[in-house]
């Protein structure tokens, strides 16, 4: 893949070194009403496409920057259903314990009249 990658970027600066040869000539470009910028067609097209470069890397770093939020707050919610989770085995086992405490007492009395008959 880094390969690929390579290629693909060495291509485009080849590309983009051809084209800045040949177009030199000075272009005005008007950026804001009254604000008029002129310099050659080459350069004026690398700075658009660094200005891209630059705001795509800045949207992945936004979109990487939710997701890493976003999985905080799913770890957080899974934590707290897997302590909740812990809190109830834990009632169950104790609500067991008193059941079966509850029902010696009872069978021993029984065993108990048994015996008297």
């Amino acid at each position: 893949m880094r390969q690929i990658n390579f290629l693909v970027i060495f291509a485009l600066c080849l590309v983009l070194a051809l084209f800045s040869l040949e177009n030199t000539t000075p272009v005005a470009i008007q950026v804001v009403g009254g604000v008029q910028v002129e310099a050659p067609l080459s350069i004026e097209l690398i700075c658009a496409m660094g200005l891209g470069g630059v705001l795509a890397w800045m949207f992945s770093i936004w979109a990487r920057l939710l997701g890493y939020l976003s999985s905080r707050r799913v770890v957080s919610q899974i934590q707290t259903k897997e302590q909740r989770i812990q809190e109830l085995q834990q009632d169950v086992e104790r609500y067991k314990v008193e059941l079966e405490e509850q029902q010696l007492p009872a069978l021993s009395a029984a065993e108990s009249v048994k015996e008297g008959s």
